[in-house]
């Protein structure tokens, strides 16, 4: 390794340890303990459950939480390491662990622009971390301890990484996105998205991949696989109050905002179709395009808007979805999109609407409208990549895709 980058790889890791420390320091040492990492918790106490021989979906964590573990079988397996360390100690790996994904995450979704730093692009890469991670969702990912900046990495580096056909099989285009979804249902949303390009072949490694790891942790925890598919998966009294502001999904806000019963069933329905039909059409334009960030980005979108429960920290997507509107840097129009999305998510709407309407200001809309801005962000989110991956939304500094991608597209496509 040349003395540059050994350099750069240490500038790289204090950056990012700095950027880190405020939000490490209040969701981790100031925060009251009772509320610390309490969805980490929720995962080891699943990887304990099954060294010990517990009923993985009747066990809840300690009080006053009292948490029941809402993932498929899978990711207990994926869970165990957890149960080797004391909690506090899983705590701070974990959470460095966060911002190592976050950090690869910009690396892969901000590449392009990151591209112009040359021999630096990996120092470039953790600057631009560094206020990504004050983002509402990866912060709060942090202040619970989830595992979606995981799962955001897993289905770029799927998408937007692996090349097809691949020398090995870890490098099968779908595998990562398959996985994914053995561990949480929502990744799912890409096997939508390949059948919608016709990428048979993705769609088959994914499908097989996600089945592969279901059936093992059945063959394994028989009676834990029959507790989740047949009951707790279609319980959504496990997964909290569905009404509260933290549900930034179509029906979160639909059920804070609309009719009741059938009435409020059917619009929600409506709008799972109008913004599914809307969604997959923009991530196939940015595939077309050859904009696989994009279509990360686009997929993503849907992963939050279309499920049924999507929390604030679910919105971690967002930080490929700023990568993806900035581009290369090279049009002014993308970087005022991306830092206009940024900002939105930098500050906590649902929070500030909250405390509107506690408060009896005047205007109770403009409280509804905060209380639910990050789902109406991520529509018009949607609406930014539309206008990025069209005709006439190519970079000055060529940035868009070469022939050969064209081309490749067009290959994938046929196969």
């Amino acid at each position: 390794m040349s003395r540059v980058r050994t350099v750069q790889m240490v500038l790289v890791v204090a950056v990012l340890a700095i950027a880190a420390m405020p939000l490490a320091w209040h969701y981790l040492v100031d925060w009251p303990g009772d509320q610390w990492q309490v969805d980490l918790e929720v995962y080891r106490e699943a990887a304990r459950s099954v060294l010990y021989g517990r009923p993985v979906y009747g066990t809840l964590t300690e009080s006053p939480q009292l948490l029941p573990f809402t993932y498929p079988p899978f990711s207990a397996f994926v869970a165990l390491p957890l149960a080797a360390v004391p909690f506090h100690v899983a705590g701070w790996l974990w959470t460095a662990l966060q911002v190592a994904a976050t950090y690869a995450t910009v690396l892969i979704a901000f590449r392009r622009l990151l591209v112009r730093f040359g021999a630096w692009r990996w120092l470039a890469g953790a600057v631009v971390t560094a206020p990504l991670l004050y983002l509402l969702p990866v912060s709060d990912g942090v202040r619970f301890g989830q595992v979606n900046a995981f799962l955001v990495l897993a289905c770029l580096v799927d998408v937007a990484v692996v090349r097809t056909p691949a020398r090995h099989w870890l490098g099968q285009r779908g595998l990562w996105v398959g996985l994914a979804t053995a561990v949480k249902l929502t990744p799912g949303v890409f096997f939508v998205h390949f059948a919608v390009c016709r990428r048979w072949r993705d769609l088959r490694t994914a499908l097989l991949a996600a089945a592969a790891a279901t059936v093992g942790a059945f063959l394994v925890l028989p009676s834990a696989s029959l507790a989740f598919w047949g009951g707790a998966l279609s319980d959504p009294a496990r997964l909290g109050p569905n009404r509260g502001t933290s549900n930034q999904s179509l029906r979160g806000v639909l059920l804070r905002l609309g009719p009741e019963g059938v009435a409020g069933s059917a619009v929600w329905v409506l709008a799972v179709v109008v913004v599914g039909v809307a969604g997959f059409a923009v991530a196939r334009r940015a595939y077309r395009a050859g904009d696989p960030v994009a279509e990360v980005a686009a997929v993503g979108l849907m992963a939050v808007l279309l499920s049924p429960v999507a929390w604030v920290h679910h919105f971690a997507w967002m930080v490929v979805v700023v990568g993806a509107l900035v581009g290369s840097g090279g049009s002014r129009r993308r970087v005022v999109l991306g830092l206009v999305m940024a900002t939105w998510f930098w500050c906590r709407l649902p929070w500030w609407g909250i405390t509107w309407l506690a408060q009896g200001r005047p205007g109770e809309w403009f409280g509804r409208l905060l209380q639910n801005a990050d789902c109406l962000g991520a529509l018009v989110a949607l609406g930014m990549l539309w206008l990025v991956t069209g005709r006439g939304a190519g970079e000055p500094d060529g940035a868009g895709p070469t022939s050969g991608e064209r081309a490749a597209v067009g290959a994938a496509e046929v196969g």
